[in-house]
């Protein structure tokens, strides 16, 4: 081959250590070549580069950089004001009311609704007609509408939300005329409000509950008001009314911002489409954009690191900019700044099919629905290929696209529901998910049982390396994550035909005395995914004794895997059978050195909130003080 592996490695360990801010890359005694040390030598093609392939499918369009929308955080501080407005907003925050701010002797105007808002994002058909039939479908789970306690605290999490939030409203609107779906919107309100008949008590009045109930209302109130009682019609008004006023008291205080963000947007439209509304919305603007600088990263990711959360604030800022344009207003600048700087990094996990890839607890998304979602919030946008603070790398060759978790797990108030997942990896080929993770703990209550909520979340669940069978940040009962990885760091390099990303963790130095560096290298036909494992010591050994480690790589559902084999060159092989009818055989060298390979069960939580059967490839071993590399191989055969 043309490179030396040794110098780059050298070159990755310096560049890395000259990083501002960031922790020197451990050492090792020795170079750890990119390609495995059975007979291949180099990339052997099975056919040559492109031969048959006619590029990127439509859903997998170049990648971009932040950078290349010339779009920062820095731009997003508050709308500018006259006195007057100033003034208006820095009084309303402190408790004196819109009507004294805007009408001071005029009579309270009449409740009503000053605009129609229409829905910038179409819902569910599926949904809406399992509502019309008289239950939800929630999470994969079928809940009767008759047998239902709204006012339930033993509501599942995805299920209260959904209960709660009303965001099943768009998947109503979209099973039918109005004639027919209204009076079924109308009759699941006055049960929700018969369960939940005091402001501010009882499980749906968190801040986050309340403001995404109270954004849906306000976008689909012709859905909800269209009937012809007219107590009623008011009794709705009255609620929406009071529950902006109970936001405006809550949102004095710091909240977490899967909280904060949807109470700031409700309260600005509630600015928008209330009478006397102007004050609450100059309010409302500046917390929202607040709440936004500081939940999301500079390359548009949030420091969640929650694909759905990415997917939630970009969903609720579009039904807030619709609001706006009801009301023959620009939204602010900042906000439309937002949606495009936030639209990159979810791109860049959309697979080659164009549905999302399993994250932080998230099951994936329909390709339909991310494609719709990303149109509407910026038409330009391109998968971001390098996201430092949002931390999934990904590669795209052909009609294969890698994706790569090169971050620590989320951290603080972010880390509720996190995962244990760094270093782990989704690779995809076409229209074909072969290495996913197991994800859907967001899910856990519906179809997913609550039981297995924590497994779901622990390093074994993602497609990576566990060692000592713990998991690389120690994962907690209530969403939280304990101690473990601390630092990453990652590099990129080009070389012979393929692209290359290193990195490694120091999620298992207290315990074990050991790093764990991923190198990965996709050849430029899509065809050749080579990877290698290593485990370093900190310093010149580890802690005495064997240190058992085993590399999941959990396969898509629609991957069949029969049977291990010995290869000519001392190693173990399977072949993988892919609907698609392609063939790719993984290899792992090592056999002679106690290294096995293994298939067994695995689960993966699919687009519906399903668990599905799959099957997972399991490499195993040992390795001492002094630690070691295990070099594994997916190629597709021609």
């Amino acid at each position: 081959m043309a490179f030396d592996p040794t110098r780059l490695r050298e070159d990755v360990l310096r560049n890395a250590e000259h990083r501002a801010g960031r922790a020197a890359r451990p050492a090792s005694g020795r170079g750890i070549p990119l390609m495995g040390q059975g007979g291949d030598g180099g990339w052997v093609e099975d056919e040559p580069a492109g031969a048959d392939e006619s590029g990127p499918p439509p859903s997998a369009p170049p990648s971009s950089s932040a950078r290349d929308t010339e779009i920062s955080l820095a731009e997003l501080s508050a709308p500018r004001l006259g006195l007057i407005e100033k003034a208006q907003r820095f009084l309303y925050a402190r408790g004196v009311s819109a009507r004294n701010l805007v009408r001071p002797f005029h009579k309270p105007s009449r409740l009503r609704l000053l605009a129609t808002v229409a829905e910038p994002l179409p819902g569910e058909r599926p949904g809406g007609m399992a509502l019309r039939a008289g239950h939800f479908l929630i999470a994969g789970k079928r809940l009767s509408i008759e047998n239902l306690d709204f006012g339930s605290a033993k509501l599942a999490p995805p299920i209260a939300r959904a209960i709660h939030g009303f965001t099943w409203l768009p998947d109503l609107e979209a099973a039918g005329t109005r004639d027919k779906v209204a009076p079924v919107a109308e009759d699941i309100l006055r049960r929700w409000m018969l369960a939940n008949p005091a402001i501010g008590e009882g499980p749906g009045w968190t801040p986050g509950l309340a403001g995404q109930r109270l954004l849906m209302w306000l976008v689909h109130a012709p859905l909800i008001l269209s009937g012809t009682d007219r107590s009623f019609r008011a009794g709705v008004l009255r609620q929406i009314n009071e529950g902006a006023l109970w936001l405006d008291r809550q949102l004095r205080r710091r909240l977490p911002a899967h909280e904060a963000i949807p109470a700031w947007t409700a309260l600005t439209a509630a600015g928008l489409l209330l009478p006397d509304g102007k004050p609450r919305r100059l309010y409302g603007e500046a917390g929202l954009i607040d709440v936004l600088g500081d939940a999301v990263g500079e390359d548009g990711g949030m420091l969640s690191r929650s694909p759905n959360d990415q997917v939630d604030t970009i969903t609720a800022l579009l039904r807030l900019v619709a609001c706006y344009r009801a009301c023959r207003r620009d939204p602010p600048q900042q906000i439309e700044v937002m949606l495009q700087l936030m639209t990159p990094p979810l791109l860049a996990l959309a697979h080659a099919d164009g549905t999302l890839g399993s994250w932080q607890g998230c099951a994936p998304m329909d390709a339909r629905r991310l494609l719709t979602l990303c149109e509407a919030a910026d038409p330009r946008a391109r998968p971001l290929r390098d996201a430092g603070h949002w931390g999934y790398q990904r590669l795209a060759a052909k009609q294969a696209v890698l994706q790569f978790d090169a971050a620590p797990p989320p951290a603080g108030r972010e880390a509720n529901g996190g995962c244990a997942s760094t270093l782990a990896i989704e690779f995809s080929h076409g229209a074909e998910r072969i290495i996913v993770n197991c994800g859907g703990a967001s899910l856990a209550g519906g179809a997913v049982p609550r039981r297995i909520e924590e497994g779901l979340r622990s390093t074994a669940a993602h497609s990576t390396l566990v060692l000592g069978e713990a998991d690389s940040t120690a994962v907690e009962p209530n969403g939280r994550l304990g101690s473990g990885v601390k630092s990453v760091i990652f590099d990129r390099e080009r070389a012979d035909g393929a692209h290359i990303m290193i990195a490694s963790h120091d999620g298992y130095v207290s315990r074990h005395g050991l790093f764990h560096e991923r190198r990965l290298a996709l050849a430029d036909n899509g065809h050749i995914l080579e990877g290698q494992d290593a485990l370093m010591p900190r310093g010149k050994k580890a802690r005495r004794g064997s240190h058992p480690f085993a590399i999941r790589f959990h396969l898509g559902p629609r991957v069949a895997a029969d049977h291990v084999v010995q290869t000519e060159s001392g190693g173990s092989g399977a072949m993988l059978a892919l609907a698609d009818g392609s063939y790719w055989q993984f290899r792992v060298d090592g056999a002679d050195n106690g290294v096995g390979l293994g298939i067994e069960d695995s689960l993966w939580v699919d687009e519906g909130g399903h668990p599905r059967q799959v099957l997972q490839l399991v490499v195993t071993g040992d390795v001492g003080r002094e630690g070691g590399m295990i070099h594994w191989s997916l190629r597709r055969m021609g």
